[in-house]
C-alpha cells in the first residue's frame, strides 16, 4: 500500500510540473543593462484565446539590444490552478534591455 501512496504522489508531482517552461529571445545583443519591464499574459480556453495584449517590442521602449523571457512560472501555476476551472491561463512576460 506504501508503494502505490508513494508512485501516485510522484505522478502527481511529475504531471505538476509538466508544464513549466521558459522561452528566451534575444534581439541584437541581448539585454546590456538592468532595466526590466514584466507584464501577464491571460488566456482564455486553456492558453488558445488571447484576453489581453502583451507587446514585447513596445515593453523594450525602442531599445535595440534586449532580451524576452516568456515563464510559465511556479506563481503562474498556482494561479491557473485557481482560474483553471473557467479555462483561464497566465503565463509572465518580461524584458531586459
Amino acid at each position: 500500500m506504501r508503494k502505490i501512496k508513494a508512485l501516485l504522489l510522484s505522478l502527481v508531482f511529475c504531471i505538476g510540473l509538466t508544464s513549466c517552461f521558459t522561452l528566451n529571445h534575444t534581439v541584437g545583443n541581448g539585454a546590456q543593462g538592468g532595466d526590466k519591464t514584466e507584464k501577464k499574459q491571460w488566456y482564455a480556453l486553456w492558453g488558445l484565446v488571447p484576453i489581453n495584449d502583451v507587446d514585447s517590442k513596445q515593453m523594450a521602449a525602442g531599445a535595440e539590444d534586449y532580451t524576452i523571457t516568456s515563464t510559465h512560472s511556479f506563481l503562474d501555476v498556482v494561479v491557473s490552478l485557481f482560474t483553471g476551472f473557467v479555462t483561464i491561463q497566465v503565463k509572465t512576460v518580461k524584458v531586459e534591455k
